[in-house]
């Protein structure tokens, strides 16, 4: 197992300034702390008067004493202020701690950004996941604000195996804050997502079977997963109440997630304990990051029916930059949540010159999912995505992709996953002769799991790895060497 040097200093690099945005989120002192630091030297106790005083005497003592009940001893605080304050109380500021940042951990200020609902609902974008999704996070409310932010990062030793595989060690994941004010039957609220992995370099990771982007604007990323942007999200949305279950509301995002999909991988229950991304990504949910997205929907109760407008063309190699908006694509999606455990969606877009290398062809898009996500026992979950993607290249061919996910949680603690995936893909064996411009339908599956330490309620640090086993037609196995076998080890944070 090689690391090399300059990958150990990028990925510690990123790291740290992960950890440095993340702990300056969450940095303003709680409302305990703020209480014990306030000053009371300043505050003077009235002199007493003893000029009304009664002789004491044993008979008036028993005549007059009354003892209290015990429940009434217990309740009343020993010490008693003057009914009436000095004019120096009256002259010192009242200390008002609403904007303190005070920790909210059952997160019951804050509901759905999108309607009157909880938000465990939401998840990336604009879209649905089942309501018995959990939604943990760090919440705090800070005046009329709630917020919440959470994180998750995988530092990531990647092996893969034949003769077109590689290795590297890399950090992925995110990191997300969201704030949310809500003024009589209207709904403001604000998203920023950020992401270590452009400092893993423009070519991303060895990942075979993985198609789509370029690291230099002039060859594709083929056997290799590109590197997400540093800004996944920065996001706007409104959402005003029609009754006690509908709303409109109004989504925009620079970048942002268009109503095209299912949920991103990283937001899926079912997927964001798995480090590697999804070789259907493409097919599915890769317009998760658009620069340029403005979504328009409405709730009415369990439904959703929204549309949206956005730039169609990938993000390029530059991964630092927020590039120029444009809205010359659009999409529509239907999503349906007829029990509390199951979330369906169907979507199509229209997708002006995706490929920055291939900028004469448009695609639409057609997709379809269901995750299942169901509690069971004391502290263990089960969820489960089945998704199809289809790519209709204009001019070019059509394109299939399938994919299943599960991940069973035990105790908060033990995690077990894995994902299967079928793809017809045209891009394998670009500039290769003979096989150039061909559509091989190739598979993939991926098991593993994770032991987790809780280092508080919030924060866990995991340890992992996984096994992936590749299986190829005919035509491929001379290039890949059979049917290869890659593997990761990783580390895991996760602050939820």
């Amino acid at each position: 197992m090689s690391i090399s040097m300059s990958s150990m200093l990028r990925a510690c690099a990123s790291g740290a300034w992960i950890v440095t945005i993340f702990g300056f989120v969450n940095s303003p002192i709680s409302a305990q702390e703020a209480v014990a630091q306030v000053d009371h030297s300043q505050h003077v106790m009235p002199p007493l008067d003893h000029s009304q005083h009664q002789q004491v005497t044993p008979q008036s003592i028993a005549a007059e004493k009354k003892w209290p009940k015990a429940s009434d001893r217990k309740s009343k605080p020993s010490v008693q202020h003057p009914a009436q304050p000095t004019a120096q109380d009256e002259a010192k500021p009242s200390v008002d701690h609403t904007d303190h940042g005070t920790p909210d951990h059952t997160g019951g200020a804050m509901r759905g950004f999108l309607g009157p609902y909880a938000i465990t609902r939401e998840a990336s974008g604009t879209s649905w996941v089942p309501d018995a999704t959990p939604h943990g996070g760090i919440h705090r409310q800070y005046g009329e604000w709630s917020t919440m932010s959470h994180a998750l990062l995988n530092f990531t030793y990647d092996q893969q195996g034949g003769s077109r595989g590689g290795n590297k060690t890399f950090l992925s994941g995110m990191v997300m804050g969201m704030a949310q004010r809500q003024v009589d039957d209207h709904t403001f609220g604000l998203r920023a997502m950020l992401s270590p992995e452009p400092f893993m370099g423009a070519n991303g990771y060895p990942l075979l079977l993985a198609t789509g982007e370029t690291a230099d604007g002039r060859n594709g990323l083929v056997d290799r997963q590109h590197p997400h942007e540093l800004f996944m999200e920065l996001a706007a949305i409104y959402s005003r109440k029609l009754s006690a279950n509908s709303s409109v509301f109004l989504y925009a995002g620079l970048p942002g997630e268009p109503a095209l999909g299912p949920p991103a991988f990283m937001h899926r229950t079912s997927g964001m304990d798995i480090p590697e991304a999804p070789i259907s990504h493409h097919w599915l949910d890769s317009t998760h990051i658009t620069f340029g997205v403005v979504t328009a929907g409405v709730v009415l109760n369990t439904w959703k029916f929204e549309a949206s407008a956005f730039r169609g063309r990938e993000p390029d190699q530059f991964r630092y930059d927020i590039e120029s908006p444009k809205l010359d694509s659009y999409s529509a999606r239907l999503t349906w949540n007829p029990l509390r455990e199951l979330s369906m969606q169907v979507s199509w877009g229209r997708l002006h010159s995706p490929e920055q290398l291939a900028p004469n062809i448009d695609e639409d898009r057609v997709t379809a999912s269901a995750i299942y996500t169901q509690p069971f026992g004391r502290d263990n979950l089960w969820s489960n995505t089945f998704a199809w993607g289809r790519k209709i290249q204009r001019p070019g061919d059509t394109l299939d992709g399938f994919l299943f996910e599960s991940t069973v949680n035990f105790k908060k603690t033990y995690t077990i996953f894995v994902r299967a995936e079928r793809v017809a893909e045209n891009e394998l064996t670009e500039g290769i002769f003979a096989l150039d411009g061909r559509v091989f339908t190739v598979n993939k599956i991926s098991v593993g799991g994770i032991y987790d330490f809780r280092i508080t309620d919030q924060v866990k640090l995991g340890i992992g790895g996984l096994v992936s086993k590749h299986m190829l037609p005919g035509d491929l196995k001379p290039l890949y060497g059979s049917d290869p076998t890659s593997y990761m080890l990783f580390a895991r944070l996760k602050v939820m």
